[in-house]
């Protein structure tokens, strides 16, 4: 039996509530049911926040969103997704993934959010700088993942704060060690392959020696 659309806004508010602020849920709702999203929560990544796939065979708009990001990380990272989406309608594979078309898109859906005061004042600050020409991830702008990183209710070491010279594992268990700062990035030697790879200090990494209890409590 098919759900009505009251039953179906409800479903939708009760399954978004323990990951964005509440003002925002109607909203969300919305864009759900105008555009038929089916969203999916996925475990920690540690390429990507979340990711949009259009329209292909009989599946329709799809976005995931890592589940454990806090809820102004989801929020962002949500309506990053859903400018994806968006840019598709207009443009479908015409423009570049990140270019201005996207750029504009993610900073008019973002905007009401920032004057409503729906983030907390650092990010909101962060965000009102980031939007000018938003990157491909939030990741990419200091100042913003700084302050979104204060409200994860679980946090990881940075890479930065690690001694040059320690072995840590990225999320999926790659094993690197930590080497010397090159320009505005930490160069790190995997293990395995002695590939060299050009990390950023915020990175999230677990030191190799507490690899095992983070596995876990968390995977």
């Amino acid at each position: 039996m098919m759900s009505t659309e009251p039953e179906l806004r409800q479903m939708l508010t009760k399954g978004l509530r323990p990951y964005v602020p509440e003002q925002v849920i109607p909203v969300l709702v919305d864009w759900m049911m105008t555009y038929k999203i089916h969203l999916t929560l996925t475990p920690q990544r540690s390429s990507k926040l979340g990711d949009y796939r259009h329209p292909f065979g009989n599946k329709g708009h799809r976005i995931s969103v890592n589940k454990n990001l806090n809820p102004y990380s989801f929020l962002i990272t949500f309506v990053h997704e859903v400018a994806h989406l968006k840019c598709w309608l207009q443009q479908r594979n015409a423009v570049p993934a990140h270019g201005s078309e996207w750029k504009q898109l993610f900073a008019d859906l973002l905007r009401p959010f920032i004057e409503q005061a729906v983030f907390p004042t650092d990010v909101n600050e962060a965000l009102r700088t980031y939007i000018v020409s938003p990157g491909a991830s939030s990741c990419s702008d200091e100042q913003l993942l700084r302050a979104l990183h204060r409200y994860d209710t679980v946090k990881l070491p940075r890479l930065e704060d690690l001694l040059e010279e320690t072995l840590f594992r990225t999320i999926n268990g790659r094993l690197f060690k930590k080497g010397a700062i090159i320009r505005k990035r930490i160069r790190c030697i995997e293990v395995e392959t002695r590939r060299v790879f050009l990390f950023h200090p915020l990175a999230e990494v677990v030191p190799d020696e507490h690899y095992s209890e983070w596995c876990r409590k968390h995977k």
